[in-house]
C-alpha cells in the first residue's frame, strides 16, 4: 500500500494505487533479508526496494528517495517503524538515521549523516548481518555455499570509538562535517562517536575552516592527533602530516611511518588482527618466496619478511609513489631488508606482473589487498601462473572478493578458508580475508 506523507515531506501528489511510486512517496514495506550496501530488501508491486535504517523482518513506512518509472528498483529510508525487530535499539549517535522520521506528532528532521548504516542495532547483530552478506555474495557470484563468521576486532568500545583517522568535509560556510548518504551535501556535526576519544577532543569540529575543503585528523596512539587541512585537489604523492603507528602481533611487530592523508587501516586494532590471522593461515616458512601485491606502506611485507627470514624473499608491488617511499623506510626500520630480500616495485599491479622481470617466476605465497574494485581477471590469472602454495586475499568489498574467488576457481584454486573482520563497526563495510589453495 502507498501512503502519502503530507506537505511536510514535500511529497508529490500521486494516486494511492499508483504502481510507480516516485521520490517523496511513502510505502508500507515488510522487510526481507539484509543486502550488500547497508540496507534490507523489500518489495512493492513486485519491484525490489532497498530500505536503509531498517532491519530484517520489520514492517516499516519507507520514504522513497531514489527511483521511479522504468527503474528496476527503488531506494528508500525507513522513516517510521511499525513493527520493530527485537534487535532494534535507539542509535547512540543523533546524526545516525534518515534525514527525517515520522512520528505520531508529525515529521522530525534528523542529521542524516551517511557514515553509519547499522547504529539502530548492536555490534554483535551487525556482525551477523555482515556474515550473511559475505555468504550471499559468495553464493550468488562464486557459486559457493559457505557460512561466514565475522569476528570483532579488538580496540573499539561496543562498536564505537575505533576510527584513528577521520576525514571531515567542509561546507561553503567553513563548517566541518560528514557527507550525506549517496550525496555531496555536508552534514555539520559536533561529534562522531566512531572517532577515538583523542580525535573527538581535538579542536576541529567546534571551529570554522574557511580556507579548507577537507580536514584530516589522525590519532597514532601517541601524543596529540595530527590535523591536516587541505584545499582543492591534493597531490597524491604528498606526505603531509607524517605519523608513526605501532603495530604489534604475536612474535613480531614494528613501527610504521605513514602519511596522515594516505591509506592505512582506520580501526585501531585492524592491522595487527589482519597480520595475525594471515600469518596463522598461511604459515610462512623460512626460505620461502612471497609476493605482496597492493602492498601499501609495507604492513604485510614486514610480517612476511620476518617469517621467511634471511634465506627468503619478499617482493612488494605498489602503485603509489608516497606509499612505496614509506614502505622502503618501514622495511628498513623493521630490520628486515638487511636479513631477508625485500624488494619494492612501484607500478600498477597487473602491468608490473606482466612486464617486470623481477616479478616473474614462481612464488610460494601471495598476499593481495586490492582496492574496492578487486584484483580482476588479469591479476588473478597472473597469480595462479606463479603457482603459489597458498594465497591470502584481504578484501574490503564482498562482491569484488566473490567475483575474484570465482576467477580463482576457473584457474585451479579453491577457497579453503574465509573469515570476516568487523573493522568498520556500525557501518555496512566489512573486511574479508580468504585463503585459496590449489584445487
Amino acid at each position: 500500500m502507498v501512503r502519502q506523507p503530507g506537505a511536510h515531506l514535500a511529497a508529490r501528489s500521486e494516486r494511492v494505487s499508483d504502481p510507480q511510486p516516485a521520490p517523496g512517496t511513502t510505502l508500507s514495506i515488510r522487510c526481507g533479508d539484509v543486502a550488500h550496501g547497508g540496507h534490507v530488501v523489500g518489495r512493492h508491486e513486485g519491484r525490489v526496494v532497498f530500505v536503509r535504517h531498517a532491519l530484517p523482518g520489520e514492517l516499516v513506512e519507507a520514504l522513497v528517495t531514489e527511483g521511479g518509472a522504468g527503474d528496476r528498483f527503488l531506494r528508500a529510508d525507513a522513516v517510521r517503524i511499525l513493527e520493530p525487530s527485537p534487535h532494534r535499539r535507539t542509535p547512540p549517535c543523533p546524526y545516525a538515521g534518515p534525514s527525517l522520521v515520522v512520528e505520531d506528532a508529525g515529521a522530525r528532521e534528523l542529521g542524516g549523516c551517511g557514515g553509519c548504516d547499522w547504529q539502530h542495532t548492536d555490534a554483535a547483530y551487525g556482525r551477523e548481518l555482515k556474515g550473511r552478506v559475505i555468504a550471499e555474495q559468495l553464493r550468488r557470484l562464486a557459486g559457493l555455499d559457505v557460512a561466514v563468521v565475522v569476528d570483532p576486532v579488538p580496540g573499539d568500545a561496543a562498536g564505537l570509538h575505533w576510527r584513528t583517522r577521520m576525514q571531515y568535509a567542509v561546507d561553503a560556510a567553513g563548517r566541518p562535517g560528514l557527507r550525506a548518504h549517496r550525496g555531496h551535501d555536508v552534514v555539520p556535526v559536533e561529534e562522531c562517536l566512531l572517532a577515538t576519544e583523542d580525535i573527538m577532543a581535538a579542536p576541529v569540529l567546534h571551529r570554522l575552516w574557511p580556507q579548507a575543503d577537507t580536514v584530516f585528523v589522525t590519532d597514532a596512539g601517541q601524543g596529540e592527533p595530527t590535523v591536516v587541512a587541505t584545499r582543492g585537489r591534493r597531490d597524491p604523492t604528498a606526505t603531509s602530516g607524517e605519523v608513526v603507528q605501532a603495530v604489534r602481533w604475536p612474535g613480531g611487530g614494528a613501527d610504521f611511518e605513514v602519511s596522515a592523508t594516505g591509506f592505512w587501516q582506520v580501526h585501531r586494532g585492524a592491522p595487527a588482527a589482519f597480520v595475525t590471522h594471515l600469518l596463522s593461515a598461511l604459515a610462512p616458512r623460512p626460505g620461502e618466496r612471497a609476493l605482496d601485491l597492493y602492498a601499501g606502506v609495507g604492513l604485510f611485507a614486514v610480517a612476511l619478511a620476518q617469517a621467511v627470514g634471511a634465506d627468503g624473499r619478499v617482493l612488494a608491488v605498489e602503485s603509489d609513489a608516497a606509499a612505496v617511499a614509506f614502505g622502503k623506510r618501514n622495511t628498513g626500520k623493521a630490520n628486515v631488508s638487511g636479513r631477508s630480500r625485500v624488494h619494492w616495485l612501484r607500478g600498477e599491479v597487473a602491468r608490473t606482473l606482466a612486464s617486470n622481470r623481477a616479478a616473474q617466476g614462481g612464488q610460494d605465497l601471495v598476499v593481495l589487498d586490492p582496492p574496492r574494485k578487486g584484483a580482476g581477471v588479469q591479476v588473478v590469472r597472473a597469480i595462479a601462473a606463479r603457482q603459489p602454495r597458498a594465497v591470502g586475499y584481504v578484501a574490503c568489498d564482498p562482491a569484488s572478493f566473490a567475483r575474484d574467488v570465482r576467477t580463482f576457481g576457473e584457474v585451479g584454486y579453491r577457497l579453503a578458508d574465509v573469515r570476516g573482520f568487523d573493522a568498520f563497526p556500525m557501518t555496512h563495510h566489512v573486511e574479508t580475508i580468504g585463503v585459496l589453495v590449489p584445487a
